[in-house]
């Protein structure tokens, strides 16, 4: 199983390794220019992986979304358990499962990756100028993808050499360029590692229980232990990890302005960008048209006497409060009888 992987490693680097040997005119493999060549085929190795990667990145976002919807519900959990840990993790545990999240699902692209990394670790410590080919490789590009250099250091050599490869390796580069080339790969790839995590964290906003225990480990741990290891790893696999990081903080970036966490700052401002405007302009009427009039009548005038807001008619004859249509001259409201007078008329007449 793993010499497949190793060879399928190799293989997919030699590919890029031809293309751009053949884009560049077959340059030879002491050249500055065959030296570009195998550092752009592990450049394009890691393009390569992570495009094959991009559909767990998708699971990965979805993940973390739905993680981000279940917080209020978390948080009334963690008001009804209280100080019941216990009690919690497993209310926590059950909402989780019933809403179908995964609060690992975050680490999903970066598992498949360390497979990769420990091939490429193990292709690379193994090349030497003069060795035999390996895996999928012939001699001759064995001895040329050793030979290759980034700025003036092989991609096979480490900060820290012993045995044979040590002294082939020295036949061609000094160890003073060698060292610093790899310690500032080293210490550009730690930095990248932090702020590539606190990046995610952003994009993911505030995580309880085992993801944000896994966060906090990815933050610091990950960083230190790479900048302790880093030491041992070729100058192609330090090479490798900080492309890779580069190619994370451009998905995030792009994840982040088109994507922003619900409830933050940058996503209420995209949702007030999206919002249509409505000129007002749009709503007034236009000139010579009837202004349109509210169902139901005119407001009644606060400024006017009680009672007098039911006696004003509206524009189909009723009354403001919806009544029924008063009779032309009887404004009071008051519909007379057939054959009988209003009260008032019938005192004059006694008068």
């Amino acid at each position: 199983m793993l010499d497949w992987l190793y060879t399928a490693i190799s293989w997919v680097m030699a590919r890029w390794h031809s293309l751009w040997n053949l884009a560049f005119g077959d340059p030879p493999a002491e050249s500055g220019l065959g030296g570009l060549t195998w550092v752009l085929a592990i450049v394009f190795l890691v393009v390569t992986i992570r495009l094959i990667l991009f559909p767990l990145f998708v699971k990965q976002i979805k993940s973390q979304r739905a993680m981000q919807e279940l917080q209020p519900e978390m948080a009334k959990l963690r008001k009804q358990y209280g100080s019941d840990r216990q009690g919690l993790s497993q209310a926590m545990m059950a909402l989780q499962k019933e809403r179908g999240v995964n609060p690992l699902a975050g680490c999903l692209p970066i598992l498949p990756q360390i497979p990769v990394f420990l091939s490429l670790f193990h292709v690379l410590r193994r090349l030497a100028p003069g060795k035999d080919g390996l895996y999928s490789w012939s001699d001759d590009l064995t001895d040329e993808a050793a030979r290759a250099k980034l700025f003036g250091a092989p991609i096979s050599a480490s900060f820290n050499m012993d045995g044979p490869k040590e002294r082939s390796i020295l036949e061609i580069a000094s160890y003073t360029n060698i060292r610093v080339v790899a310690f500032v790969l080293i210490v550009i790839m730690c930095f990248t590692t932090y702020y590539t995590q606190k990046q995610i964290m952003r994009r993911s906003g505030p995580v309880e229980g085992q993801a944000a225990m896994v966060q906090k480990v990815l933050l610091y741990v990950m960083p230190a232990g790479l900048f302790v290891s880093g030491f041992l790893f070729p100058i192609g696999v330090l090479l490798y990890w900080f492309t890779n990081n580069l190619w994370t903080l451009g998905q995030q970036f792009f994840i982040l302005r088109k994507m922003p966490p619900p409830g933050s700052d940058a996503a209420k401002a995209k949702a007030a960008a999206d919002k249509p405007v409505i000129d007002p302009k749009t709503l007034a009427p236009k000139p010579g048209a009837k202004p349109v009039r509210p169902k139901g009548g005119r407001p009644a005038d606060p400024a006017a006497p009680a009672g007098t807001a039911d006696a004003i008619p509206s524009a189909d004859g009723s009354s403001a409060d919806g009544g029924s249509p008063r009779k032309p001259g009887n404004p009071a409201g008051g519909a007379s009888r057939a054959g009988q007078s209003p009260p008032n008329r019938g005192k004059r007449k006694r008068r």
